[in-house]
């Protein structure tokens, strides 16, 4: 859906912009229908760079810096003010701010889609609910990351590193074989003894 103003010639395109999920195209009215054209809109600068808000795919946002931040559900676009945007940027830029460094490695926390998690060393770490996410203190921190590189190792059955290989445990009981991105997944009833360099590499093999 789309409202488009005048008509298109040889000499003139005419303008047209997208309606919002949030709009029904049967019931917006000409007054709504003109404020769709107001948007981008600038609302200032922050840090010397010019601050936009618009609509998109997936509703309204803030662009900045080449980054994109979106708006509270509910928020209506067209009133927001600078000091609105600006707050939303630098609450985002706290988020991604590194909460603490192990190993000389930063920490970062966030939530994700099967809850809140820190992520350490390109590595995901899930934080259960006894931990208090709003408040991890550094034994906390050090507490998930090395319970987790305790876990890894321990799951690591076989490993053959000049091949890149290695066969870990998976899971409800069953193993996997892995190297790169590609992973074979072996049943529970497997006799790990029996998975030798050369068989690995032929249950590799067969794996498109």
């Amino acid at each position: 859906p789309m409202i488009q103003i005048g008509e298109a010639t040889d000499e003139e395109k005419p303008k047209f912009t997208g309606i919002p999920r949030n709009m029904n195209i049967r019931d917006i009215n000409l007054e709504q229908a003109l404020e769709l054209f107001q948007l981008p809109k600038t609302l200032g600068t922050y840090e010397d760079k010019e601050v936009l808000v618009s609509n998109g795919r997936y509703g309204p946002f803030i662009k900045w810096d080449n980054s994109y931040f979106s708006l509270p559900k509910g928020a209506n676009p067209h009133e927001v003010k600078l000091s609105d945007a600006v707050n939303i940027i630098q609450k985002k830029k706290k988020e991604e701010e590194p909460i603490a460094e192990y190993d000389n490695l930063p920490v970062f926390k966030g939530k994700g889609r099967f809850g809140p998690f820190i992520k350490w060393n390109n590595t995901f770490i899930n934080v259960p609910k006894k931990y208090n996410f709003d408040a991890l203190t550094r034994k906390d921190i050090e507490e998930l990351i090395r319970g987790k590189i305790k876990k890894d190792k321990e799951k690591i059955l076989k490993n053959w590193e000049e091949e890149g290989i290695r066969l870990e445990k998976a899971r409800w009981g069953r193993y996997k074989l892995i190297k790169g991105t590609k992973k074979v997944e072996l049943p529970k009833e497997t006799d790990i003894k029996t998975i030798t360099l050369e068989k690995a590499k032929e249950l590799l093999s067969v794996k498109k």
